[in-house]
């Protein structure tokens, strides 16, 4: 008789070869999967099963039709198998019935058969000797139980006018597809160039392989409606937003209100792998390294605040900057990502020196990357008057010192925040007014030295 051994199965899957294989993948965590496949259809009625298909596929985003004879191939039902085979399943489906128990101790052999009772919290299994609680050996059963899988299936019940070979398009939806853009930039020892390479970092957790598969890219805003939790509990999707700048590996489309990005060669994916793909390189960029002394939260709210909170030195923060434009070897749209900044010690040794996470960003557009707090830098902001003009109309006077402790003269950028409807009364420096709530003060602060900036504001 036939058995199956518990921790050492083998079964017999359906096989089919594929054709071709086409990856759409989005950055909210799943893709598009188009599998074309030559398949041997018999005419009449029959059963056809595929497992190789990824464990998180939604079963409701199938589609299946045969290429050669589209109108020969008419599918009654679809269904996707998924209890999969494991030993606590397998015992479950064998309560009631008669199970072996294969011992070997001190070189003998011992046979312990019986009917199966439970499983719940062990093996009990009636003999005719008396009850036997979890017998230690290998558990050895018959035969298979229906329903019980190795790998999921679909599972379609088809009606074929036509038998012989097919070519079948087999397409579905998965999660566990993912791609985010990364980015590192390496600058130059004075820091005003730098070398930014961007990467796809490609996620694959979706339970299966993708051999030798064309890979897209779709940037855009899809939205998916979202689900119920259903097979594999997966959860809702929103909306999916990029902007994937063209490389010499990719090529770019418009796509219906989107944008297709296709690798120009075949590539493999594997199981619970992460693959990165270079997008973009863009040699001798020029930079800016700049020093900014931000307003802090609670100053949003100094106007409303009798009694401010006391002042002490400050960070002041240390930025990046970079022009996307043509100009400068870039222009083109930049995907959200982390951006990591790396920098060559006296050894010549690449040391890393901070990172900041960007937002789409299109061409002709600025970034400016916030990656660390200057050390010989410091600020400080004091609020020396206060005054209540009405019962919604303040009057405050602030002082900000900027110090630098370097040997050598360093530009600071002061952003101060303004809430409300306001009016600078007085200023002691020229200042920028960048939008509604905020103006700016670009100032060179001398070696070892200080500035001092006193303005007035007055806010309703």
């Amino acid at each position: 008789m036939k058995r199956i051994f518990l921790g050492l199965l083998t079964f017999l899957t359906f096989l089919s070869f594929s054709r071709e294989l086409e990856l759409t993948v989005y950055n909210q965590n799943f893709g598009l999967v188009k599998d074309i496949r030559v398949m041997e259809l018999k005419e009449g009625e029959s059963i056809v099963k595929v497992n190789d298909v990824a464990a998180l596929i939604d079963p409701a985003t199938v589609h299946f039709k045969s290429l050669t004879a589209p109108e020969a191939v008419i599918i009654r039902e679809q269904n996707y198998e998924f209890d999969l085979i494991n030993p606590e399943k397998l015992l479950s489906k064998y309560i009631g019935k008669n199970i072996r128990v294969r011992q070997h101790i001190d070189g003998k052999e011992k046979l312990i058969e019986g009917t199966l009772l439970s499983t719940a919290g062990g093996t009990v299994i009636q003999t005719k000797d008396g009850i036997v609680l979890n017998p230690s050996g290998q558990i050895e059963l018959p035969a298979l139980p229906e329903g019980l899988v190795s790998k999921p299936e679909l599972v379609w019940n088809i009606i074929c006018q036509k038998g012989g070979k097919h070519t079948i398009e087999l397409s579905y939806i998965t999660q566990g597809l993912n791609w985010k853009a990364d980015y590192v930039v390496v600058v130059n020892q004075n820091d005003d160039v730098a070398d930014l390479t961007g990467w796809v970092t490609l996620t694959n957790t979706s339970g299966t392989s993708y051999e030798n598969a064309t890979l897209k890219l779709i940037a855009g805003d899809v939205r998916r409606v979202t689900p119920q939790l259903g097979y594999g509990g997966y959860g809702g999707i929103e909306a999916t937003k990029a902007a994937m700048a063209p490389a010499a590996g990719f090529e770019e489309q418009a796509f219906f209100e989107y944008h297709l990005y296709t690798l120009r060669y075949p590539t493999t994916i594997k199981e619970n792998e992460t693959k990165q793909i270079s997008f973009v390189e863009a040699p001798q960029i020029k930079v800016k390294k700049v020093f900014v002394f931000d307003t802090p939260l609670y100053q949003m709210f100094w106007w409303a605040l009798p009694s401010p909170p006391s002042t002490k030195e400050e960070k002041v923060k240390v930025k990046i900057e970079i022009e996307n434009k043509k100009e400068n070897n870039l222009g083109i749209p930049l995907p959200k990502g982390i951006v990591r900044v790396y920098k060559a010690d006296q050894d010549g040794s690449l040391q890393f020196i901070g990172e900041d996470q960007i937002d789409h960003t299109p061409k002709d557009e600025k970034l400016r990357l916030y990656i660390g707090d200057a050390f010989d830098i410091k600020g400080e902001r004091k609020r020396i008057d206060y005054k209540k003009i009405s019962d919604d109309i303040y009057e405050y006077e602030m002082e900000i010192y900027l110090r630098n402790h370097k040997d050598q003269d360093v530009e600071i950028i002061d952003i101060e925040k303004l809430p409300g409807d306001w009016e600078i009364l007085k200023s002691n420096y020229p200042y920028e007014k960048t939008d509604s709530q905020t103006i700016e003060y670009k100032l060179t602060v001398p070696a070892n030295g200080e500035v001092k900036i006193n303005y007035r504001a007055r806010v309703k």
